[in-house]
């Protein structure tokens, strides 16, 4: 082989582990992506809950008696 067939094989070589490391980053990528996709909706429900909350424990104990001991 010559110096140049070398450099060239050399050269496809890289190229083919540079695009494995790419398809292995986007594969990762897209699942970040998912997870954080569910983490802002969960969040979004937990936020929803949050705030529906107080309003109904101020409308649940509003009626309550106070302690005995007043």
């Amino acid at each position: 082989m010559s110096a140049d067939q070398k450099r060239i094989e050399a050269l496809e070589t890289k190229l083919t582990f540079q695009e494995e490391t790419i398809q292995a980053l986007n594969d990762a990528l897209i699942q970040q992506q998912a997870r954080i996709d569910h983490l802002e909706a969960m969040l979004k429900l937990v936020n929803e809950r949050a705030l529906t909350t107080p309003d109904e424990a101020q409308n649940e104990s509003a009626p309550e008696p106070p302690p005995p001991h007043y």
